[in-house]
């Protein structure tokens, strides 16, 4: 596997798939036990008309996330997708601690492209299945949560609805994290709200919250919905 820059991380695999993701080297590690937070947000053509709005909730959600009185045991993963890229997936960071993130370096979201839901999921969920593996095999306590956000339905994935489906079953199996948590997001989805609601039964997707418009309001609240998620998640841990 490549090398990466930052020589505190490592390229890992989810399945046989071709699917990577990266996360900080386990004797980097300076907690006992960790929460694995993904936050994959759409970069499809469709979202162009409230890209700048997407990553301003990108960045408040993290920042968010760093003022929780368990932000040292909290690891975050972003990224965006759409099908311009290979596994319809971009990595922003793989799963880091809050020291080691910075937003302002966020880059902007580029819409294009067409919705890949099942590899955005398979992705997200598989990644934290791998890496919670790696941390409970050292003896860490693990658990997870994951935010899928799209204002559109699945149209051109290379993951299938079954290896996401498999993924879930094992995330809330207990073979690989204490528990897990998948939030599938909807936004301006008034045309979509029955495929996504169907997408998210499918899978097995622990919820579907339609978070309304791409209002500068709403997408506050889904910010502070995602940090208030994560924050509950943490304290869950060991519980």
């Amino acid at each position: 596997m490549p090398r990466l820059a930052n020589e505190n991380m490592e390229m890992l695999r989810i399945g046989g798939k071709g699917f990577t993701f990266s996360g900080t080297k386990i004797d980097h590690l300076g907690a006992t036990e960790y929460t694995l937070v993904t936050v994959a947000v759409d970069e499809t053509g469709s979202v162009s008309g409230f890209a700048d709005e997407l990553r301003k909730m990108l960045v408040m959600a993290v920042e968010a996330c760093k003022k929780s009185p368990r932000s040292d045991n909290i690891l975050v993963r972003a990224i965006t997708f759409s099908d311009k890229y290979p596994k319809g997936v971009k990595e922003i960071h793989g799963f880091k601690p809050f020291s080691e993130i910075d937003t302002t370096a966020y880059p902007d979201i580029a819409p294009g492209g067409w919705t890949p839901l099942c590899d955005a999921c398979y992705s997200a969920i598989g990644a934290t299945n791998a890496y919670g593996k790696q941390l409970s095999e050292q003896d860490f306590g693990v658990n997870g949560i994951c935010f899928v956000i799209t204002d559109g339905g699945e149209n051109r994935s290379v993951a299938t609805m079954a290896m996401v489906k498999e993924e879930i079953r094992k995330s809330i199996s207990g073979e690989k994290l204490e528990s897990m948590i998948s939030i599938l997001v909807g936004i301006n989805t008034k045309d979509f709200k029955d495929n996504l609601d169907e997408f998210y039964k499918e899978a097995g997707v622990t919820q579907y919250i339609d978070a309304g418009d791409a209002t500068p309001r709403q997408l506050a609240k889904l910010a502070q919905f995602v940090s208030t998620s994560v924050s509950s998640q943490s304290q869950a841990l060991g519980t």
